[in-house]
């Protein structure tokens, strides 16, 4: 997911993630560039041996994408290979519109992230649109809290389950997994160093996340979706921990 590199924009010396997100945003909006940025964004995802990405919203943001900008994403997403499993932006009814133009112009139909508001309002637009969204649990401590915001959209909206931030909860990820169940639309899945705030990334295996027994809990739902390789530390390039995580990943998937 390219939002491993929230922190590439500052030079590694990101100070909370406002800080890289408004990095990022700031390097890609302007137009005459960020065909250019863009390719080389996904030229990268591809050096990691990846064939799939979620693409994050401050790389192409429903806030000022216009459609030069999806244009040029396109070709580039076509150039590379590259299936887009998610379109990762945080978004609202103000927005959900154009967030969904940019899912169609990735060529997906899911929008995996947060949403400010209530998500019945929303399904409206979700089901004219042809668009799922797949809600990421990050205040939410635990599956029923996450199934209290789908209610009244189950058709159109599920779950996007993030394991680092139940681990951040002290929820348990593969009980979450479990529990949500055919809810579950999409997986980020990550580790963390320890419950509760900060809330800091590491390579699978170095915190407290089951992440192995998260695959096998997926598998039992008999989850059938992208899972995309989460680690978005503030201070170092996670690319090489990130390759080798999608390496690890393919593993436990054979």
């Amino acid at each position: 997911m390219t939002a491993n590199w929230v922190a590439r924009e500052t030079g590694w010396a990101m100070h909370g993630w406002g800080h890289g997100d408004r990095a990022t945003n700031d390097r890609f909006r302007p137009v005459e560039t960020f065909a250019e940025r863009f390719d080389a964004l996904l030229r990268d995802v591809r050096a990691l041996g990846f064939d799939t990405v979620d693409v994050w919203g401050a790389h192409l943001s429903p806030e000022w994408a216009t459609d030069e900008h999806l244009a040029a994403a396109r070709e580039a997403v076509a150039r590379h290979g590259l299936r887009v499993s998610s379109y990762a932006a945080w978004t609202g009814a103000r927005h959900l519109r154009r967030a969904c133009d940019v899912a169609a112009a990735l060529g997906t139909a899911l929008i995996g992230a947060g949403y400010g508001g209530d998500l019945r309002e929303a399904a409206p637009v979700l089901r004219e649109r042809g668009v799922r969204l797949a809600l990421e649990n990050h205040p939410e401590r635990t599956p029923d809290e996450v199934r209290a915001r789908l209610e009244g959209a189950e058709d159109v909206a599920g779950a996007c389950v993030d394991t680092g931030w139940w681990g951040t909860q002290g929820y348990d990820p593969a009980r979450a997994i479990e529990q949500l169940g055919d809810a579950v639309l999409h997986v980020h899945l990550k580790d963390v160093r320890a419950q509760g705030e900060p809330h800091e990334t590491c390579r699978w295996g170095e915190g407290i996340v089951p992440v192995e027994e998260c695959v096998r809990a997926l598998r039992r739902i008999g989850y059938g979706g992208a899972i995309a390789v989460e680690h978005e530390p503030e201070h170092e390039d996670p690319s090489e921990d990130c390759g080798a995580m999608g390496e690890q990943l393919r593993r436990w998937l054979a």
